[in-house]
């Protein structure tokens, strides 16, 4: 048997959303492995997939995939495929696999897919190249929370820059942080720490469920967001920095953007 290890990037949604190069890829690998942790699968299940594939696939918890070498140990003796959604290498998890394959001289083969990185801008009409560092909210633990994010989402509005902010995800049990939990989040931040992160007429945007027919996009002023029904869970928060004309009127035109934010002719 060859020995390769390969990474398939399953796209946003369904089991459509991969490359042709990669389902044939994974068509040709002696044993298949998939974590959805990281990033989860929208629209389509395992069964979807193993019969999309023709071939079992061996879904891995977070820890399986940190902890244990199986991957590793397969891929040195057979062609081993590991799947996630969006890209695999969004994961430092991922990352850290790629590297102990290549150390152990495991050829190592990528099919890319598209994630919530390039997803996000392009469906909010945003310029991806002022986005600045992104940030993930974390769940309240023992009634405490980091100021971390605040921080960072604080600099890059100092330096006119967009903030996507990542939604933390709640171990064991897979519950993933809403985007009204999000917004009280940063309400709840500047109540504390008031240095100037949002304020009533802040901008925020919210995405759900990027990339499958479920896909919802809104922004609009705090408040008002928590009054309205802007999705299920998975979703993606963006707080725009300055934005250019364009910007501001494909924020109104595709996500019901206050019409005042495009600035007066």
């Amino acid at each position: 048997m060859t020995s390769e290890l390969v990474f398939v990037g399953l796209g946003m949604s369904g089991t459509d959303g991969m490359t042709i190069e990669a389902l044939k890829a994974l068509k040709e690998c002696d044993k298949i492995y998939a974590e959805f942790y990281t990033s989860k699968l929208i629209g389509a299940d395992m069964g979807e997939l193993e019969s999309l594939i023709g071939k079992s696939i061996e879904l891995l918890q977070r820890a399986q995939v940190e902890e244990e070498f199986d991957i590793i140990e397969d891929a040195k003796s057979m062609r081993v495929g590991f799947v996630t959604a969006g890209d695999t290498m969004m994961a430092t998890t991922h990352v850290d696999l790629r590297i102990q394959a290549y150390e152990e001289g495991i050829p190592v083969k990528m099919h890319y897919g598209v994630s919530v990185f390039v997803a996000c801008p392009s469906a909010l009409g945003l310029q991806p190249y002022k986005f600045g560092r992104t940030v993930t909210l974390p769940f309240y633990e023992r009634n405490y929370r980091p100021k971390s994010p605040y921080d960072h989402i604080l600099e890059n509005k100092k330096r006119g820059l967009h903030t996507m902010i990542l939604l933390d995800i709640r171990e064991p049990e897979g519950k993933y942080m809403s985007a009204h939990e999000a917004i009280n989040w940063l309400i709840d931040s500047e109540a504390e720490w008031g240095e100037g992160l949002i304020d009533d007429k802040t901008v925020i945007c919210v995405a759900s469920k990027l990339g499958s027919p479920e896909e919802k996009l809104v922004t609009g002023y705090p408040k008002d967001l928590l009054e309205t029904d802007v999705g299920s869970p998975l979703c993606t928060l963006v707080i725009p920095g300055e934005l250019h004309f364009m910007e501001s009127y494909a924020l109104v035109r595709f996500s019901g953007a206050p019409e005042e934010i495009i600035p007066d002719e």
